[in-house]
């Protein structure tokens, strides 16, 4: 493979493998690392990718094993999640929810993370996430389902709560 076509197959995927290993790493500096390594492995294998018959789910596999290389290397997980940590309070508006899904969807478990950002931000089919997670179409379904029930039953708990918060300050400012 010349330089060109790898420029046409697999750097055009540096984007994409860059918000999964930041979905699942939640640092920037750190997914930038993963994606450049994996880049120069992809480049170093360039010669063997013909070969490979889908190279955008070898990337990211590549990607996915790396960032799970690096969490047990360090064990920074906890670190990452606490500095990503984001303050629920009654002063979010609708604009605001999207940290507040993303904060939920950082606290699922891995496979159903990885499963919820593949189908819904990367916009993959579940054949694709099977392939790409090594794991069977149906264990994909239910790590779809499993995630995305997580994420409402969160939301309906946060919603639940800034309703009572709405009430409580309401009626704190009718008796004033």
């Amino acid at each position: 493979m010349d330089q060109e076509s790898f420029k046409n197959t697999v750097f055009i995927l540096k984007d994409k493998l860059f918000r999964l290993a930041r979905r699942i790493l939640v640092s920037e500096d750190e997914a930038f690392d993963v994606v450049q390594d994996i880049l120069v492995k992809l480049w170093e294998k360039r010669m063997e990718l013909s070969e490979i018959q889908n190279i955008e789910a070898y990337a990211v596999r590549m990607v996915n094993n790396e960032c799970i290389t690096r969490i047990r290397r360090h064990d920074r997980r906890e670190s990452y999640k606490q500095s990503q940590e984001i303050q629920l309070t009654t002063e979010h508006r609708v604009e605001d929810l999207k940290p507040i899904i993303l904060k939920f969807i950082n606290k699922l478990p891995e496979k159903q993370r990885m499963v919820i950002h593949l189908k819904d931000v990367e916009d993959y089919d579940l054949k694709e996430i099977a392939e790409v997670l090594e794991i069977e179409e149906g264990a994909v379904r239910v790590n779809l389902t499993r995630a995305r029930k997580k994420i409402k039953e969160q939301l309906e708990i946060f919603f639940k709560n800034e309703r009572k918060e709405i009430k409580r300050t309401t009626s704190i400012n009718a008796s004033k």
